[in-house]
């Protein structure tokens, strides 16, 4: 508004110097940038980055697989820890050991991290790992695939207002350069002879 405010000011102004109406001009055109590329640069990246985890999504749904696994003992003096990829709450996961059988019919034992705050041998969890039995991650799931996505869009959007709005900063420092070196060159050439009389006439 300030961008409009001031072109219309300077329409007819006697006063109006050039570098004056080239500020204007730079604000208004930063705020139609900001305005309207911003956003449109943050779906634009929003929609491609929903694109890419949807499909990162699938394709772990997948190539893994939730399989039940057997509390063997739990490993004494470890911490509890929580899972990174649940979309929810942390969930406390317990380190034991444990048994399961792989997607391929293979039978595996080792360390696991369990979803039980007091593990005790036979107890079942749930454990993902890949077609051959090794142990991997919870699968990307939709909703956070979607919510990484929106922040993307969003980040992307600020990033691009917030390059406009440097070149606008750097666009007008030149300009106010330009305006005071003007005014420097009108006193070097007026400034002996002021406030002399008849100076002028």
């Amino acid at each position: 508004m300030r961008a409009v405010t001031g072109l219309w000011r300077w329409r007819r102004n006697p006063l109006c110097r050039a570098t004056d109406l080239a500020e204007a001009w730079v604000a208004l055109v930063a705020l139609v940038l900001i305005a309207v590329v911003a956003p449109v640069t943050g779906a634009l990246v929003g929609a491609a980055a929903d694109g890419s985890l949807q499909q990162a999504a699938r394709q772990q749904h997948h190539a893994r697989r939730l399989v039940t696994a057997t509390v063997v003992r739990e490993v004494r003096d470890s911490p509890l820890e929580t899972d990174p990829e649940s979309s929810g709450a942390r969930e406390p996961r317990t380190r034991v050991v444990a048994d399961w059988t792989a997607p391929d019919g293979t039978p595996h034992h080792g360390a696991a991290l369990a979803e039980l705050k007091s593990p005790h041998p036979g107890d079942h969890f749930g454990l993902w790992t890949d077609r051959h039995g090794r142990i991997t991650t919870r699968p990307l799931d939709s909703a956070t695939a979607t919510t990484h996505a929106v922040l993307a869009g969003f980040g992307a959007a600020l990033l691009t207002a917030a390059l406009v709005e440097t070149i606008r900063h750097i666009a007008v420092w030149h300009l106010v350069r330009r305006r005071y070196a003007r005014w420097d060159q009108d006193w070097d050439r007026v400034g002996p002879d002021w406030g002399k009389a008849g100076t002028g006439s």
